[in-house]
């Protein structure tokens, strides 16, 4: 955008914004502001706002709007108590794990990737990291019977690597609501449901690997969608990519 000015609106969304490149200068909360490179901007429903390039050079930024209906229950997961029309403190925040994030699921839709499991997981990233910034800590739950509902849904998910599954079909494997699993899924085995699932299928890749099995038909049966997406996800796990890690290993 360069010669694109936005008049002053409101939206019902939350509307999470990362700028790339220029210099976006926009009204909002009473004050001006101007986000830089790198700068995540936060606009809570109904605040009044604008936007525009800030200097000659084109702005590049990309911008996600998340209905409250989607984002609340996420907030109230990460141990937001009081989530329903809850405002999140600053406009301009400098924050390089939430703007990671937010640009994470950018990308998961801009692909058109059809994983919601992956897609519920990263917002509730996001959620996590407004929880933190604000000083919100979940606490620390003893281990108990829920453990062994945790340890169903887990066996579950290695059961049905090769199918897409839901974050609803993986919760009622433990009888709890999808936040709340998604919850405890995480404080127990320190990652969400779907890194556990990326995880496990990387695994079961490398078996077939070693089996001699064809490095395409490993990619398809493990549900990545290609070569390149699978050597991005291999690679930083065994240091190779597969057909590397294949070759060396038969060959000893």
């Amino acid at each position: 955008m360069d010669d694109f000015s936005y008049a002053r609106h409101a939206h019902e969304e939350y509307s999470f914004g990362v700028t790339l490149a220029g210099r976006q200068d926009f009204f909002a909360n009473g004050q001006f502001h101007r986000s830089l490179p790198g700068s995540v901007l936060v606009i809570n429903p109904g605040d009044v706002h604008d936007g525009h390039s800030g200097i000659d050079a084109a702005l590049q930024y990309h911008m996600l709007y998340i209905h409250p209906d989607k984002l609340e229950p996420m907030l109230n997961c990460a141990g937001v108590e009081q989530s329903k029309d809850f405002q999140i403190a600053g406009t301009l925040l400098d924050n390089p794990q939430l703007r990671q994030h937010l640009l994470r699921l950018v990308t998961l839709i801009e692909s058109g990737n059809s994983d919601k499991l992956q897609q519920e997981c990263q917002l509730y990233q996001i959620a996590d990291c407004f929880a933190r910034a604000q000083g919100v800590a979940v606490a620390v739950k003893k281990p108990g019977k829920a453990d062994c509902l945790l340890l169903r849904a887990r066996d579950y998910m290695q059961d049905n690597l090769q199918s897409q599954t839901s974050l609803t079909q993986v919760s009622e494997q433990a009888n709890l609501s999808k936040y709340h699993f998604l919850r405890m899924f995480r404080q127990h085995f320190g990652i969400t449901p779907h890194q556990y699932i990326l995880n496990c299928r990387i695994n079961r890749a490398r078996e077939d690997l070693e089996r001699g099995a064809a490095l395409d038909d490993v990619v398809f049966k493990y549900g990545f969608s290609d070569l390149s997406h699978f050597n991005r996800r291999f690679k930083p796990v065994f240091g190779m990519t597969p057909r590397q890690y294949q070759r060396h290993f038969l060959s000893t």
